[in-house]
């Protein structure tokens, strides 16, 4: 372990000499209760706000303006008859237009504070207010390789070690499907072998989506094996559906309506995505394009309550950028993180769960471009107060490859993201001058082996578990260690001793029924 700063050599050999070095290793090796680590999943945001309260109400104006005057098309004939049945008006030319009254009954017993359960209780997601978990999402098609710098179709045992990674990766509090598996040609197949390998490879929260709306339901039937039955499916659902029911601009997606309505019918909670792109596929101002993403998503809140009120959703306001040069997408631009915040601020002034992406980069590979990308994304999503920050790790080439040393990297990097959110504690004792007194009035001049430095080490502090601190005289003697290393070691770590975790009778069970496609 590193030491907590830099000291100069003779307040380091007296810290030494009086066994401090040693005392303070041992106590930060001791393992913390929850309540008392220094960052943890569900810390408050919301520190951060780039809208004013009157442009977040000329937002909300504008969107209400867009759902009663351009309204969405393309409804499947289930939704027209849900909508319109709740109060939605088709036009002459087939456009969904909503009432603001209906879109402002339906927020009305829109569900809040919802729970995303996770197989294990101690990683549920308590979705409310301000509160920020960070995950992976996306759909890359290509594994990175750093070392090679090659780029590979992604396969599905790709997909089960990045969950195996996941759940022993303590800043990374869920795990939605990361990549497609390219190596499985039926797509049914492949949506059986997404879900199996996510649940097999963690007990966190997992995140999936269905290609085809006769694939949901011999997915639940492996859901309903995996839960012990329906029943306790119900009790706690630890899959949600990230589900793309709308096409930017203002268009349904008709097959992913379909795969909603049966979602929610059979409890999953719901992803409600909607994902233009500022420039191309959404307007390129900033703001409008928060229009637009508010407006698909308020859309997806009335069919979600008409289908059932009160159903589990996260308003997915998911607006990306594109670099107006090419036309290409910039996941990693200041002004994603711009978008992504200020869409935080929408969700908290509609008081619903919400999310959006962070932490994609457009560099190729875990370099420096992508650690200030992903560094300043996650970071102010998480002071913005997004309750889930998807895609906050592993991504490059703006969604188009996946790295798992990017995994790790990314374990310590939101880290210190979460340690921003958490802020400075000012209370009567961190501001009291006692400790000060007892050093430079006659002390020992430091504060290195003080018992208030000693009590607040671990609680106070983040230590990176990859990241190098070491002085340049420490970095070469211990043969000059390069960070790409120390993520590969970590992660060939836990690959080798993370096993499946489902029990080995039902894993044997699901194999002999359905065709597996990772070991």
């Amino acid at each position: 372990m590193d030491e907590i700063g830099d000291v100069c050599e003779p307040a380091r050999a007296r810290a030494g000499r009086a066994g401090g070095r040693a005392s303070r290793v041992a106590l930060r090796a001791a393992p913390l209760a929850e309540d008392m680590r220094p960052v943890r999943a569900g810390m408050s945001g919301g520190q951060y706000k780039p809208l004013t309260d009157a442009a977040v109400a000329q937002i909300h104006e504008s969107a209400l303006q867009a759902l009663e005057q351009i309204g969405l098309s393309q409804a499947p004939p289930s939704g027209v008859k849900l909508l319109t049945d709740a109060g939605a008006i088709q036009g002459d030319d087939g456009r969904i237009r909503f009432p603001r009254a209906l879109v402002e009954d339906m927020l009305a017993v829109a569900a809040r504070g919802i729970t995303l359960h996770a197989r294990d209780p101690k990683h549920d997601l308590h979705l409310s207010g301000s509160r920020v978990h960070f995950g992976t999402a996306g759909a890359a098609v290509h594994i990175v390789d750093p070392i090679t710098l090659d780029y590979r179709e992604s396969t599905a045992q790709d997909l089960y070690d990045a969950a195996r990674l996941v759940d022993n990766l303590d800043n990374i509090h869920f795990y939605q499907r990361t990549m497609v598996c390219r190596d499985i040609p039926d797509n049914l197949e492949m949506d059986l072998n997404t879900l199996y390998g996510c649940l097999s490879g963690t007990r966190k929260h997992v995140g999936t989506s269905f290609s085809d709306p006769s694939h949901v339901a011999p997915c639940f039937e492996m859901l309903y094996t995996i839960a012990g039955g329906e029943e306790k499916w119900l009790e706690r659902p630890f899959v949600s559906n990230s589900n793309c029911f709308v096409v930017p601009p203002m268009k349904f997606a008709e097959e992913s309506c379909i795969v909603m309505e049966d979602c929610i019918r059979r409890g999953m909670p719901m992803l409600l995505l909607s994902a233009g792109q500022a420039g191309a596929t959404s307007p390129a101002p900033i703001a409008l394009t928060i229009v637009q993403a508010v407006a698909e998503c308020l859309a997806g809140v009335v069919y979600a309550n008409a289908i059932k009120p009160g159903a589990p959703c996260v308003f997915g306001t998911w607006p990306f950028v594109s670099d107006l040069r090419t036309g290409a997408m910039s996941g990693g631009s200041a002004e994603q993180a711009l978008l992504t915040a200020g869409c935080a601020q929408m969700h908290r002034f509609y008081d619903l769960p919400g999310g959006a992406a962070s932490g994609i980069s457009d560099s190729k590979l875990p370099d420096m471009q992508a650690g200030w990308e992903q560094g300043i994304t996650n970071s102010l999503a998480g002071l913005a107060g997004l309750n889930m920050c998807y895609e906050a790790v592993g991504m490059h080439a703006s969604l188009l490859g996946f790295c798992l040393e990017s995994l790790v990297l990314g374990d310590d990097l939101l880290g210190q993201a979460m340690r921003l959110v958490r802020g400075i504690d000012v209370t009567p004792d961190t501001t009291s001058i006692d400790a000060m007194k007892e050093v430079c009035l006659g002390g020992s001049g430091h504060y290195l082996g003080s018992d208030q430095t000693l009590k607040l080490m671990q609680t106070e502090y983040i230590y990176p578990n990859v990241a190098n601190r070491m002085s340049p005289k420490e970095w070469n003697e211990a043969g000059k260690p390069l960070l790409l290393d120390k993520a590969i070691a970590r992660k060939n770590a836990i690959l080798a001793k993370a096993g499946r975790l489902i029990e080995p009778e039902l894993d044997a069970m699901i194999r002999a029924k359905y065709k597996i496609y990772f070991k």
